[in-house]
């Protein structure tokens, strides 16, 4: 597993952004002139990943099935084989929801995170996935968060309806899904902890940035950044009430997903002190898209 990466970061409470305005002794206002896109490079750059050969996806990425004895819920990964120059996943039947797991392939990094990605979601054999809830994307995660599991995701796919991103913040075990509806195949995803705040953004393939949420965060400092696919959640049942024994063994059921991820690409968000993320009068969307998207992007 990838060693721990650290840089100061500040975190606190749990909730969703205001619209408060700045106030002389609160936040001031973060202009798009003032603004800076994130930053590539560093140790956290080093993490970043393009997909370009066969190598061992492993001695990068980690799989949640090994390192924290989880059932292995994915029946085909790889990096340059089924898709070239991308990471492919199918998973098993599955679920990110609650308490419930899915799978998982990441890197523990800590601090101040972007996570940009360019993400396909696909049926077994269709365009878009039919079994309801199955998607792929992002996801941050508390490592060892077994018994009160926290993590926030961007994902797309078929939710209760297709062509949907779901943006979705787990805390202690409680998920508050938001589904918002997409255009095309592929999807530029961005996930990303600035301060006291988790964001998720999406853009359409040929379209613009938009920001699907941002969360008040009380995430740690290091967590788990990757990827994630899941699927049918319908085959869940009568174990939709006890995450424990849906974990604890391999849901039967119709699996309907294949994601293709072009690239992972990690960088550093810089924020001014004055500027809160949480308050969109201090940090409009606009200046929050361009804080959290590489330049070009």
């Amino acid at each position: 597993m990838v060693g721990i990466l650290t840089v100061a970061s500040v975190v606190a409470g749990c909730g969703t952004a205001t619209t408060a305005q700045p106030s002389p002794t609160g936040p001031g206002v973060l202009t798009l002139k003032d603004a800076s896109p994130p930053t590539p490079g560093g140790e956290v750059g080093s993490a970043s990943d393009e997909f370009g050969g066969a190598t061992d996806l492993l001695s990068v990425w980690s799989k949640l099935s090994d390192t924290e004895k989880d059932v292995d819920r994915i029946t085909k990964l790889d990096v340059n084989t089924t898709a070239k120059g991308s990471l492919y996943l199918e998973p098993k039947v599955s679920a990110w929801f609650d308490g419930f797991r899915g799978p998982f392939v990441y890197q523990e990094l800590a601090g101040n995170i972007v996570m940009y990605a360019r993400v396909k979601v696909q049926g077994r054999k269709t365009a878009k996935p039919r079994q309801k809830f199955s998607l792929g994307g992002l996801m941050a995660r508390l490592p060892g968060s077994y018994a009160k599991p926290n993590w926030v995701s961007v994902t797309t796919g078929t939710a209760d309806k297709t062509n949907q991103i779901e943006v979705k913040y787990t805390k202690d075990g409680s998920s508050k899904p938001v589904e918002l509806p997409v255009k095309g195949a592929w999807v530029d995803l961005v996930l990303a902890r600035v301060g006291r705040a988790a964001v998720a953004l999406y853009k359409e393939d040929g379209g613009v940035w938009k920001v699907g949420r941002r969360w008040q965060s009380d995430l740690p400092e290091v967590l788990q950044w990757g990827m994630t696919a899941y699927t049918d959640w319908e085959s869940y049942a009568a174990l939709r009430k006890d995450p424990a024994k849906g974990n604890a063994t391999q849901v039967k059921g119709t699996a309907d997903v294949r994601m293709t991820v072009d690239f992972v690409r990690f960088l550093r968000p810089e924020l001014p002190d004055y500027a809160d993320p949480l308050n969109t009068a201090s940090v409009p969307d606009e200046v929050l898209i361009k804080v959290l998207t590489p330049s070009g992007a």
